[in-house]
């Protein structure tokens, strides 16, 4: 017979509201990566930076595919506004942005669990492909939302903006995410950070370095 463990109730509300948080921080970190990137690093008027996906990687990789997506979500509100109602995608950009976004944390936390980063030999050389695979479905979407959503609801929008303006830009962001992640997953300091958050099981996966199983 098996015996099944069950943590107390103020612990299993302690680690939701360390989830929580966890969440929530990562939403005001993108946002806050948006702004410096759109207004602070942007090489010209016409080509802005988007540098909010850090947080979404850090959120999908520590917390795994719930977190991701939610975080995401979080993290496309100024962006969406920027590139929406203030942009050229109008209110179709309150939705689509954070849904992108909300996509790349999903496949994140989604890889992250399957490959078990964190828990094997190389886990930061291999998160580069990785983050650069965790793209894939918001580019995808992107692509749908260019060539079919903007001319369905707005009446206009072209594939062509996305693969000759867009995509260039995304994928020239995301290379240098890639990176970063990859140093972020092979420093113990930030491991034990994010660790703090989560409580083996109800997280997966747990990065850490120090404490494998």
């Amino acid at each position: 017979m098996r015996t099944v463990l069950v943590p107390p109730d103020n612990e299993m509300k302690s680690v939701d509201a360390k989830t929580i948080t966890f969440t929530l921080m990562m939403g005001v970190l993108g946002n806050a990566l948006f702004a410096i990137s759109y207004y602070v690093a942007s090489p010209a008027p016409s080509i802005a930076f988007d540098f909010s996906l850090i947080a979404v990687f850090i959120a999908g990789y520590y917390g795994g595919p719930v977190t991701g997506f939610i975080s995401g979500l979080f993290v496309g509100i100024f962006p969406g506004v920027m590139f929406g109602p203030m942009g050229m995608s109008s209110w179709l950009g309150l939705f689509g942005l954070p849904f992108g976004k909300a996509l790349t944390g999903l496949t994140t936390g989604i890889l992250s669990r399957g490959l078990r980063l964190g828990r094997r030999p190389y886990s930061s050389l291999i998160t580069v492909p990785t983050t650069l695979l965790a793209y894939i479905p918001e580019c995808l979407f992107t692509y749908a939302y260019f060539a079919y959503l903007m001319p369905l609801f707005l009446g206009y929008g072209a594939a062509n903006v996305f693969i000759y303006v867009i995509l260039p830009k995304a994928m020239f962001e995301v290379s240098i995410m890639s990176f970063l992640m990859a140093t972020l997953i092979g420093n113990h300091g930030f491991n034990d950070f994010a660790g703090k958050f989560f409580t083996k099981p109800y997280v997966m996966p747990k990065l850490n370095s120090k404490k494998s199983d």
